[in-house]
C-alpha cells in the first residue's frame, strides 16, 4: 500500500507540472467535496475547513510558479516515500532471511499445553536456540487438535509438516543432533531413539524411547560439544533427574492447599484452550479433583507432609550441582539440562509455589540468567 501512494503522489506531481494551473483549481475543489467524508488529520473539521480556506485564498498564488513548487513537493514526497518502502521491503526480505537461516529450514509445529512442564521444556529449548515455531493450543479435555496421532499425550512436535516426534526429551535430543550435525535429516535422526513399549509400577504401559537422552554425534562434535571430561554424563544424569523428580513436585506444590489449588487452576484456564463451560467446570471441579490428587501424589512419591520441603531441597541440589564457579552447568552457556530445570520451573511462575521457591532457595540468580539467554536467542549460534 505504502507503494501505491508513494506511486500516486509522483503522478501527481509530475501531472501539476506538466498541467496548466487550473489543475490546482481541481484539488482545492476536490479537497472541499470530499472533506466532509474523509480526513486524515487529527485536528477535527475545524481544522480542515481553515486548511481549505488557506488553499482557497492561496488559489491565485498558486498558479504560475507556484503550480511547479507544488508539483515538485509531490514529486520529492513520492520519491521519498519510494525510497522508504522499498528500504523497507529490502530490510523485511533480510529478516525472512534471517528467520530462515535461525531456524535452520525447518518448519515446527508444537501441539502443547500452555502448563505442561514437559512442554515449557520443549519451548525453553527452541526459545534459547532462536527456533522460530507455531503453537496449536490442545484442548486437554476434547483434544481434537491431536486426533490425527496415534500418540495422544503432549507435547508433539511436528517437523515440516510431515515428521512427528513425541516425548519432549527425544523432541529435544533429535533437535540439537540436527542443529549441530546437519549432514542427516530427523527423518534420519529419529531412527536413533526408538519405541518401546513397557508396564510401569502401577501395571499401566507406557511408552518410552531409548537413548532419549543422548545427543548423537561422531567423536569430534561430541568433543566439541563436551569439551571436559564427565560434561555428557553430568548433563544427561541431571535431565533424567528433571523427569523423573523434579516434575513430580510440581503439582503437589501447586495444588498444596485448597487455595493454591483454585488458584491454579484459575491460571490454567486463562492459559489453555478451555470452552465456557469446560473453564467453568475445569477452575473449581478441577481444582478440587487436583487437591485430592495431589495428596495421592504426595503419598506416591513419598514427600514429606510440607512438601515445600522437597521442592525446596531439590532446587537447591541443583544449585549445588551447579557450584560457584559456573553460570550455568553448561559452563558460561546453558546446557541441556539447565534447558529441562527452567522448563520445569517456568510452569509455576505466577504462583505462591514459585514465590516461596525464590524466595526460600538459591536459584533465583542462576533462573534470571535462564531467563535471559531464553530471551535473548542466546544459543542462536
Amino acid at each position: 500500500m505504502a507503494a501505491a501512494c508513494a506511486r500516486t503522489l509522483c503522478k501527481v506531481g509530475w501531472n501539476i507540472l506538466e498541467s496548466p494551473a487550473g489543475t490546482v483549481s481541481y484539488l482545492v475543489r476536490n479537497a472541499s467535496a470530499h472533506g466532509s467524508r474523509r480526513a486524515y488529520g487529527t485536528g477535527g473539521p475545524g481544522v480542515r475547513s481553515g486548511l481549505l480556506s488557506s488553499l482557497r485564498a492561496g488559489e491565485g498564488r498558486v498558479r504560475g510558479s507556484g503550480g511547479r513548487v507544488l508539483g515538485c513537493a509531490f514529486l520529492l514526497g513520492g520519491g521519498l516515500g519510494l525510497y522508504h518502502t522499498v528500504k523497507s521491503r529490502l530490510q523485511q526480505h533480510l529478516a525472512e532471511g534471517e528467520v530462515k537461516v535461525s531456524g535452520d529450514g525447518l518448519k515446527l509445529t508444537l501441539y502443547q499445553y500452555k502448563t505442561c512442564p514437559f512442554c515449557s521444556k520443549v519451548r525453553a529449548f527452541l526459545d534459547y536456540h532462536g527456533l522460530p515455531y507455531e503453537i496449536v493450543e490442545v484442548n486437554p479435555v476434547m483434544r481434537q487438535e491431536i486426533k490425527w496421532s496415534a500418540y495422544r499425550k503432549v507435547p508433539i512436535l511436528m517437523v515440516d509438516e510431515d515428521v512427528q516426534l513425541n516425548d519432549s526429551s527425544v523432541i529435544i535430543s533429535s533437535l540439537k543432533t540436527y542443529l549441530i550435525t546437519k549432514e542427516k535429516s530427523i527423518s534420519d535422526i529419529i531412527r536413533c531413539y526408538p519405541e518401546m513399549k513397557a508396564v510401569n509400577d502401577r501395571g499401566k504401559e507406557v511408552t518410552e524411547y531409548n537413548n532419549k537422552y543422548w545427543v548423537m554425534l561422531g567423536e569430534a562434535e561430541n568433543t566439541t560439544l563436551y569439551p571436559e571430561k564427565g560434561m555428557q554424563k553430568e548433563e544427561m544424569k541431571w535431565r533424567q533427574w528433571a523427569d523423573d523428580w523434579l516434575v513430580h513436585l510440581i503439582s503437589p506444590n501447586v495444588y498444596r492447599t485448597t487455595g493454591e489449588a483454585l488458584a491454579s487452576f484459575d491460571y490454567i484456564v486463562r492459559e489453555g484452550k478451555f470452552g465456557t463451560f469446560e473453564g467453568f467446570f475445569a477452575k473449581y471441579v478441577g481444582a478440587a479433583a487436583m487437591f485430592l490428587i495431589s495428596k495421592r501424589l504426595k503419598s506416591r512419591h513419598n514427600l514429606q507432609e510440607d512438601v515445600r520441603q522437597d521442592l525446596y531441597k531439590a532446587v537447591n541440589d541443583w544449585v549445588a550441582a551447579i557450584g560457584k564457579k559456573r553460570k550455568f552447568m553448561g559452563g558460561d552457556h546453558p546446557n541441556l539440562a539447565d534447558l529441562a530445570v527452567f522448563g520445569v520451573l517456568r510452569v509455576m511462575e505466577g504462583l505462591q509455589a514459585f514465590d516461596d521457591m525464590m524466595e526460600n532457595t538459591k536459584v533465583k540468580h542462576w533462573y534470571r540468567r535462564m531467563e535471559r539467554a531464553a530471551l535473548n536467542h542466546e544459543g542462536r549460534n
